[in-house]
């Protein structure tokens, strides 16, 4: 199905070529950094040795393609060696070339041309001084990248470009493997301007030697795609990706992985039913693959549920996320946080969909396997128990008409359930307050996402007590002046709870989006509630709140602008 719905998408052949024709003729001239002498004096002065043990071994095909997942970002990192190794990377995980394999026969004549470079029949390089320049300048630069010293690293890089088009000729498939590992370090530092033309003269460099049809040119188009995609250009990196599966036909087995990437892409454009029948090929293939099981297609399973349920077809959602709950019950069991994670994702499907009991069962085993193996003060608890309260709440107000004790039970519990996610979450952010302390206020990057997730879930717990509480007055109308009072009381502790913890976690919460908006949502609630008092103190908070509201709005408003 998606095969026939991508043969419909692709633009016609000679849309392609233009696309193609139209990156050979971007050119800009090559970064010259060589008119001092002292970098690369103090670039000789280094003689860091080769690794070995990281020079790719491909002597039968001439080149090797593999894919490394990154957890966080669901993309793939790309690393293909050809007689120049080409390193395509995206995401945290970055690596760099330093070795070729010339797929040399043990008996190859070789010879020297007039330039002092040794040939072999085949024309291929073999070495010189400059490609030995290139080695130890590539080797340096990406220790230097994976230390965090960018500035040092785009130094070796620029010279092990220059050595590489010295060495090998200003069109060599080595001078695209130095132009990639360049454009790399641009792109984590978020020099897009510097990074694109590298990128495409890869690309050019790439077609010339092997010609348009060849693996590694892409996967060099794979790499193209996802500079645009992390940039959010959609319709670049649709046609990168289009333009990778126009390489490798749909015959190829990466061709699984372009359609997962295309579907992606295709599901930011607003393309919700092109981008599910793509990502659920890109799945069939996979399985039929004997790869049903494997982390990359769990994980592809996973972002086809979020499709779907951000899409509002949650029947097909919950038939994804059953898939992905039987696979680790089968192979992790029950005692895993992993199939957990997976059930509680499926409770949260049913809850959004009205199956209130079968989510409730579901929650209360993952309450009570994470219990058994946690910390009773782990934030994953307190997370849990919110889920349940939740539910107990909807289920509430399903029998507010019908049974008024049972209703009355239903809030009961989702109080003490709350209550317990409240301390939950203030006691994991007073024990971050303290290590912060106690490292001098640095912020600790291994509590970063329990704080994160902390701050979330205390804020969520107040905002559901004040809805709690509306519905308790619902309940009685006898104690509706009581009721509203307790509502407000648990929104308040919300807003201050919210400017409390503001000052200790400044840089988390000016970051955070997601933290921000239930802030938000709880000042809303709070105000629809004081608006139906008259008196004058009421009032004056009134215009306090509504001030705030405006505040945050702009905020989150700039937020979204500036990640779009």
């Amino acid at each position: 199905m998606a095969l026939r719905f991508l043969h419909r998408l692709r633009p016609p052949m000679t849309s392609l070529r233009r696309a193609i024709e139209l990156t050979r003729r971007i050119r800009v001239p090559s970064p010259s950094p060589f008119a001092t002498t002292s970098r690369k004096a103090a670039a000789n002065s280094s003689s860091l040795p080769l690794r070995g043990d990281q020079r790719p071994h491909s002597r039968q095909l001439g080149f090797r393609l593999s894919t490394r997942g990154t957890e966080d970002k669901n993309c793939n990192l790309w690393i293909l060696y050809v007689q120049a190794a080409i390193v395509i990377g995206f995401g945290s995980n970055i690596s760099f070339s330093e070795e070729i394999d010339n797929n040399l026969g043990t008996n190859m004549e070789t010879e020297e041309d007039g330039s002092g470079l040794r040939r072999i029949e085949d024309g291929s390089v073999i070495s010189n001084i400059h490609t030995s320049k290139w080695r130890v300048f590539t080797d340096n630069g990406r220790d230097l990248f994976l230390q965090g010293k960018l500035m040092e690293a785009e130094n070796y890089f620029l010279l092990a470009l220059e050595e590489a088009k010295e060495g090998f000729g200003p069109r060599d498939p080595h001078v695209a493997s130095a132009c990639n590992n360049l454009a790399e370090l641009y792109r984590v530092k978020k020099e897009f301007v510097k990074a694109e033309p590298l990128y495409l003269d890869a690309i050019n460099i790439l077609e010339e030697s092997f010609g348009p049809e060849d693996v590694r040119v892409g996967v060099a188009y794979h790499n193209l795609g996802q500079f645009y995609l992390v940039q959010r250009k959609l319709e670049e990196a649709r046609i990168s990706y289009e333009m990778k599966g126009q390489v490798l036909g749909h015959g190829h087995s990466d061709y699984a992985d372009t359609m997962y990437h295309l579907g992606t892409v295709l599901f930011l454009q607003g393309k919700e039913k092109d981008s599910v029948a793509l990502i659920q090929d890109s799945i069939r293939i996979l399985e039929e693959g004997g790869q049903g099981e494997s982390v990359p297609c769990l994980r592809r399973l996973r972002y086809l549920s979020q499709v779907l349920s951000k899409s509002n077809q949650l029947k097909e959602a919950e038939n994804v996320q059953r898939k992905i709950l039987h696979i680790m019950e089968l192979s992790k069991g029950w005692n895993s946080l992993d199939t957990i994670i997976a059930a509680e994702g499926l409770a949260l499907t049913l809850q959004s969909s009205g199956s209130l009991q079968e989510a409730r069962k579901l929650l209360e085993k993952c309450l009570e396997v994470r219990k058994s193996i946690l910390h009773e003060d782990n934030i994953q608890i307190g997370a849990n128990m919110l889920h349940l309260a939740r539910v107990a709440i909807l289920m509430s107000n399903q029998m507010m008409k019908v049974d008024f004790l049972e209703a009355k039970k239903e809030l009961d519990k989702a109080k003490v359930l709350l209550d317990n996610s409240i301390r939950v979450a203030q006691r994991v952010l007073d024990v971050s307050q303290k290590t912060r302390n106690i490292r001098k206020h640095k912020e600790p990057g291994g509590t970063r996402k329990d704080e994160h997730v902390a701050l979330t879930i205390l804020l969520q717990s107040c905002n559901a007590m004040g809805l709690l509480a509306t519905n308790k007055k619902e309940l009685e109308e006898a104690g509706e002046k009581h009721y509203i009072a307790e509502a407000e009381h648990a929104l308040l502790e919300c807003v201050s709870a919210f400017k409390v913890l503001h000052a200790i976690f400044v840089s988390l919460i000016s970051k955070s989006t997601e933290i921000k908006a239930e802030y938000l949502s709880c000042l809303r609630h709070l105000l629809n509630l004081m608006i139906e008092r008259t008196d004058e103190k009421s009032s004056s908070k009134v215009q306090e709140l509504k001030v705030e509201i405006k505040h945050i709005e702009a905020e989150l408003s700039s937020s979204r602008k500036c990640r779009g």
